[in-house]
């Protein structure tokens, strides 16, 4: 039989990180070894370092397949499985082999070979493999369409990640070691961006992640280890739904940063009977608590509960368990070490971190004892108490002869069980008094007399009595229990979706409303607001609404201003505190709406006197220089006693009308930066041709044809855009550009289309902004430390990116790589 080889996989999170240089590595070491190793395919994409790695090794001819008239090379498995070597190299996985060939797949040449006994190294990107197909076309707008199935990958015997970080990846890419020079341009604009890079890089740490952490847990299990290995912080906190559950949460998730790249798991213990221990309410807020702190959350069931808790624990490899102080007052000590104490003795190797709150020591309140059954069937009861027995007794005195009295007693306790489950308790022990008067007068000897003769008869009539008040107990307090049970159901279903409902718009208002009304039955409820003495209706449910609370049949305060007017019935004594929750939950919504309308109100006001107040500054210098340039040239050419000659004169002329257009162009911007603030800028969306307006823009920046460099493809489809808008921001980002390049560095224009958008690059190799500056440049009136005073007060990117928004696209910068600043104008295109 023959041993099935080994699969070797390097996996990289984007081309040109190293994939195919490291497997040229490790067979250049298993060679020096004297391992027999031959190259079955192996890629180089024209890159030099990686065919310097190929001299020296053997490399299998590749076989030609003829597809529509034209020759392509394909790996030839057949000769590999001929050849037979140790280990053979085999680059691109997930590649798609062309039509005719024995397999569709390269990764099922690879099957065949390692079927062989021949062991396989190869390459894949994390983007090729299946299950994240989707999530890599979402992040960067490439659809794969060569998969490999992650089964496959994740069977490997080894998997080497090749991780490299997003800026050394693009930096690799600008000095022309992935692609061609012709290509880096539009690959750092398209696929290898810095954002796309870094989520696929997370994308395959996490996806190799698991994979080891899924082999560990093999190992474990292999080896029947239950122990925890500390390979990985793991934190559990257990959570009992109380209102100490933040504090723990946020206490574990504290733990599990400290050790870097700790898991968090929240672990909520149900009893396996069903019975609520928690607030759904407070227990669906810790879960998104956790969830927000980048952690999972449990539920499980277990009567057990330290036991349950280490079962879990062990089970996840966890290595610290997180628990609350126990609320039971200190007496119950007496009765029981308590789960803390329990789960530390129990622990072993797993450490468990006890943490205070301030809910230690008091227990949860018991719920207050209600009736369970209903005046109704209680009636139903006392009237059956009555009639059965007689019934019962009529039934049995004809056949007296066939029973004992054992067997009328067993009857009868039959009947107190009966009428218990219909009416409860008080009905049952009439029915146990009234049958036994029954039972000594009719069946006990001597019949028809009360007395009693035989001490067995006496004990067994005792002994009914006794049975059927407990029986009728228990029955009663069953249904007690199940009522309250229901109740508390209901009010926790309630609560949930009174807690989870948004608060914000009127909308949440109308649906707390009517979920009042049904909940108790109501004709109708209205939220009145009392205005200076007249009650005004701010939302309302149902028909028929009170306008004025002395049109309400019942009246409950929500807030100081605001009350509900009630219609219907009357509600009982336990409904006022669910009625009270629903008050409170009303008033909390009504100031929402009043809050938000305030804060809608008050942002135009704090937008207009924060511009306002940078206007003024700006006006003060900016606006006063060109002015005082033109003046001082006209006060000049005015003034009778200087002799200027004609050169002067021109030059004078030309210094003015240069102040005339800049203090033109400032106040240009002011005004167009007043009509966005108040949206009132016209804006004319059409089909427009992207690389026309880009030469009108720079038409009028009168560039030289040197002076800035743009790409164009010829296959580029029309933007919608405003094209006299889109001229001025072009030539607002090109101006920057052209300031801020170096002299033997001019600016460069690219344009590429992405899905549905085209994006405009405007790239210079300039000192660049920091990273966490790209904010600030888009702020009115400020230049980001620029002293030069002569260029404008600081609005051009402000306007810039408020046409383009206008527009409905987005201007945002990035990091030129090399050095440099890049903004990146998106339009939808059309």
């Amino acid at each position: 039989m023959v041993t099935r080889g080994q699969l070797r996989v390097y996996l990289g999170a984007a081309p040109g990180v190293g994939k195919t240089y490291a497997m040229l590595g490790e067979a250049r070491r298993r060679r020096e070894r004297g391992t027999d190793v031959v190259v079955g395919f192996v890629e180089c994409h024209g890159r030099k370092h990686t065919e310097e790695m190929l001299e020296g090794l053997e490399v299998i001819p590749r076989r030609t397949v003829s597809y529509r008239d034209t020759l392509l090379p394909e790996m030839d498995a057949e000769a590999i499985r001929r050849r037979h070597p140790q280990v053979v190299l085999v680059d691109e996985l997930a590649h798609t082999n062309v039509p005719g060939s024995r397999h569709e797949k390269r990764w099922q040449d690879v099957e065949d070979l390692l079927r062989a006994g021949i062991d396989v190294i190869t390459t894949v990107n994390v983007q090729h493999l299946e299950s994240l197909n989707d999530v890599v076309e979402k992040i960067t707008g490439v659809p794969q369409r060569e998969t490999v199935p992650d089964a496959v990958v994740r069977a490997a015997d080894q998997i080497e990640l090749v991780d490299m970080s997003a800026e050394a990846l693009r930096r690799r890419l600008a000095h022309g070691n992935v692609y061609a020079a012709e290509k880096v341009d539009a690959a750092l604009s398209n696929y290898f961006r810095t954002g796309n890079l870094t989520a696929l890089r997370e994308l395959a740490l996490l996806w190799v992640a698991d994979r080891v952490d899924d082999a560990l847990q093999r190992y474990r299990d292999a080896h029947g280890i239950r122990g925890t290995w500390e390979a990985r912080e793991r934190v559990v906190v257990g959570l009992t739904g109380g209102p100490e559950g933040e504090q723990l949460i946020r206490r574990a998730a504290r733990i599990a940063a400290r050790s870097g790249a700790g898991d968090l798991l929240a672990l909520y213990v149900a009893r396996s009977d069903g019975l609520a221990g928690s607030d759904p309410a407070s227990l669906g807020e810790q879960k998104r608590l956790v969830e927000s702190l980048g952690g999972t959350f449990h539920q499980v069931l277990g009567d057990d509960i330290p036991a349950t808790l280490l079962a879990f624990a062990r089970a996840e490899n966890a290595t610290q368990l997180v628990l609350g102080a126990s609320r039971r007052p200190r007496w119950a000590a007496l009765f029981g070490p308590g789960i803390g104490a329990t789960t530390i003795r129990e622990s072993g190797d797993i450490d468990v971190h006890i943490v205070t709150h301030s809910r230690i020591g008091r227990g949860r309140r018991l719920p207050v004892a209600r009736g369970g059954i209903s005046a109704a069937r209680r009636f139903r009861g006392y009237v059956l108490s009555v009639l059965v027995p007689i019934l019962l007794t009529s039934v049995l005195l004809p056949i007296d002869d066939a029973f004992n009295l054992v067997g009328d007693v067993l009857l009868f306790l039959l009947l107190v069980v009966g009428v218990a489950l219909v009416g409860g308790m008080g009905p049952a022990l009439v029915t146990a008094l009234f049958g036994s008067g029954l039972l000594n007068f009719f069946f006990t000897p001597p019949v028809h007399t009360l007395t009693i003769q035989s001490p067995s008869n006496a004990l067994a009539l005792l002994v009914f009595i006794l049975v059927a008040m407990m029986v009728s107990s228990v029955v009663d307090l069953a249904a007690r229990r199940t009522r309250q049970a229901d109740r508390a159901v209901a009010e926790s279903q309630l609560l949930a979706h009174l807690a989870s409902s948004p608060l914000a718009g009127a909308s949440a208002l109308d649906d707390i409303l009517e979920r009042f009304r049904e909940t108790f039955g109501l004709d109708s409820v209205a939220l009145l607001d009392d205005e200076e003495g007249q009650w005004r209706p701010l939302g309302v449910a149902g028909a028929e609404a009170a306008t004025r609370v002395e049109d309400a049949d019942t009246t409950i305060r929500a807030t100081d201003q605001t009350v509900l007017a009630l219609r219907g019935r009357a509600l009982a004594a336990e409904d006022q505190r669910i009625a009270g929750v629903f008050a409170a939950r009303t008033g909390q919504a009504v100031q929402q709406i009043r809050l938000a309308r305030a804060a809608a109100e008050a942002a135009p006001l704090a937008e207009a006197n924060k511009l306002r107040t940078a206007l003024l500054a700006a006006v003060g210098h900016d606006l006063r220089t060109p002015l005082a340039t033109a003046k001082a040239v006209v006060s000049g050419l005015r003034s009778p006693g200087v002799a200027i000659s004609d050169p002067d004169r021109a030059e004078l002329l030309e210094t003015a009308e240069q102040a005339l257009d800049r203090l033109t162009a400032l106040v240009g911007n002011l005004l167009d930066m007043s009509r966005l603030q108040a949206g009132a800028m016209p804006v004319d969306l059409a089909p427009t041709d992207a690389d026309e307006v880009l030469a009108q823009a720079l038409d009028a920046l009168d560039a030289e044809p040197r002076s800035v460099l743009l790409e164009v493809p010829d296959d580029l489809p029309r933007v919608r855009a405003d094209a006299g808008l889109l001229e001025r921001v072009m030539v607002n980002l090109v101006a920057n550009a052209q300031r801020f390049s170096p002299p033997r560095h001019p600016p460069l224009v690219t344009v590429s289309a992405l899905q549905d958008r085209v994006e405009i690059r405007v790239i210079d190799a300039g000192p660049g902004i920091p990273a966490d500056k790209y904010d600030e440049i888009f702020l009115p009136f400020q230049r980001l430390g620029d002293t030069d005073t002569s260029t404008g007060i600081g609005l051009g990117l402000a306007v810039a990116r408020g046409l383009v928004e206008a527009m409905d696209g987005t201007l945002t910068p990035e990091e030129t790589p090399g050095g440099g600043l890049t903004m990146v104008v998106s339009l939808r295109a059309v």
